[in-house]
């Protein structure tokens, strides 16, 4: 039986209206809640994630869990999304690890990045509310967010600089660091032998004990403003807060985040 020509070519654009919508749904990535998405990559970037042993190659569009510690390569950079719309960018021979990627219900954020070495930077696309947090941090610092665009380098040495570009960023030293395990060498500290027996003495009635002091946040933490910066050393001391100057700070890296945030501005 012979189809009319009208009835083939009324198939046809079926057919290819069904091949149109299909490609439309399979170029839509959905992103989970508690996952960032790749937005861009250039060069090699590596992801180990728990429970995964491989380290897979990522692609632009992927997702990215909480927990996964991601590492990009020489000439490489990574732009990813986060769950609250924010952007973070990382440059070249960067280490960081996801630690918390949670926006709740009602839309407050609990978000956390921690910086190996490397470089990020930051643009927040919604001003912060009452119980939200967005810190990076790194090995002696934390930076927390106040709505804001600004950047961390974190050096193999683990001193770092914060440098803010918009609203203002709290820096504050990290104080929860675990006890000495070696000697400010580096060496293990002596095993000390058996000591002798000493005879009975007389021991001291009870005496009151000093009680915790509080700690003034003054003494860690400062608050960086637009158009400065701040440097903590290797070993957790912070300079205080410094103007600079957009024409001094500019790089490559600055001038190709200032691009991209200009194009995505909403």
């Amino acid at each position: 039986m012979k189809i009319p020509i009208r009835l083939c070519g009324f198939i046809s654009f079926l057919i290819l209206i069904s091949v149109a919508v299909q490609a439309q749904t399979s170029a839509v990535v959905k992103q989970n809640q508690g996952d960032a998405r790749i937005l861009s990559l250039r060069g090699k970037v590596s992801v180990w994630c728990p429970g995964q042993p491989d380290a897979p190659y990522p692609v632009r569009g992927d997702s990215v869990a909480s927990g996964c510690r991601i590492e990009t390569g020489e000439n490489s950079r990574l732009e990813l999304l986060l769950p609250d719309q924010s952007v973070v960018r990382f440059s070249e021979k960067t280490t960081f690890v996801l630690e918390r990627m949670e926006v709740t219900e009602k839309g407050v954020r609990n978000i956390r990045i921690s910086i190996v070495a490397g470089r990020i930077w930051s643009s927040i696309r919604k001003a912060l509310q009452a119980g939200d947090k967005f810190e990076i941090s790194c090995h002696n610092a934390v930076a927390g967010v106040r709505g804001t665009t600004y950047r961390m380098n974190v050096h193999e040495d683990q001193s770092a600089l914060v440098a803010v570009y918009q609203g203002e960023v709290i820096v504050s030293a990290v104080s929860d660091k675990p006890p000495e395990k070696a000697s400010s060498t580096g060496a293990p500290r002596p095993v000390e032998g058996p000591r002798p027996v000493e005879g009975p003495r007389p021991i001291e009635g009870p005496r009151p004990i000093e009680g915790p002091r509080p700690v003034s946040m003054e003494q860690w933490s400062y608050v960086v403003r637009s158009m400065q910066q701040i440097s903590i050393s290797a070993d957790g001391q912070a300079g205080k807060p410094e103007s600079f100057t957009e024409s001094v700070d500019m790089d490559k890296w600055v001038e190709w985040n200032k691009k991209r945030d200009k194009k995505q501005e909403p």
